[in-house]
């Protein structure tokens, strides 16, 4: 059996390759109406949170500013999946939590705060907006799923399985090449992150 080619330029794309991969006909637009093409709407957008909540260097942000509206609350964008106040693990003034889909300061029992603060934040991007090996990791990892959901056939699921690690390891590659791990430091100005090799590996 070959290995199955993936383009990725849109969601209907994306699920067209999963369809592929289970050997099925592609679709020219989505059909929520289609129970197996909603599956696999699904599949793909649960999976494209999972991957993203891992925290890569494409989209997480250190020393993100935000300010307090009117009444001194902190809204929380919406494609925020992670949020915390930066160098809170050091010097613990506040505790955050999302509450009400605002900030809610434990430590100091309030919803009020006051000027700027700064977060370290992961945020959710559209599939379309994904690194290239960040579309492929996700589209094989939904349709690993999608092969042992819809269809029976042990053979497809190993391959699938097989493309699905190499298509990680490519997000490795990429993590390792754009986020300037540095074991001797980094460049004066920036915030050095340690590589974190158990979040690569982990899987959710």
């Amino acid at each position: 059996m070959q290995a199955t080619t993936f383009q990725y330029d849109t969601e209907l794309s994306a699920i067209n390759s999963v369809l592929a991969a289970i050997g099925q006909a592609p679709i020219t637009r989505v059909n929520y109406e289609n129970p197996e093409v909603h599956l696999i709407y699904n599949l793909i957008q649960e999976t494209n949170r999972d991957v993203q909540a891992e925290g890569w260097v494409f989209n997480t942000e250190r020393d993100y500013p935000l300010l307090p509206d009117a009444d001194g609350c902190i809204y929380i964008p919406e494609n925020v999946l992670e949020m915390d106040m930066t160098g809170n693990a050091v010097v613990r003034t506040t505790n955050v939590v999302k509450r009400d889909g605002k900030l809610y300061d434990k430590l100091n029992h309030t919803y009020k705060f006051s000027g700027e603060h700064r977060f370290d934040i992961t945020w959710l991007f559209p599939f379309s907006d994904l690194p290239l090996a960040f579309q492929r990791y996700i589209t094989l990892r939904a349709s690993s799923r999608a092969a042992t959901q819809i269809i029976t056939n042990v053979e497809l699921t190993k391959l699938l399985a097989q493309q699905e690690a190499i298509a990680r390891a490519s997000c490795m590659e990429y993590e390792c090449n754009q986020g300037d791990y540095s074991f001797f430091g980094t460049p004066q100005g920036t915030v050095y992150r340690p590589f974190q090799p158990y979040r690569t590996f982990h899987r959710t």
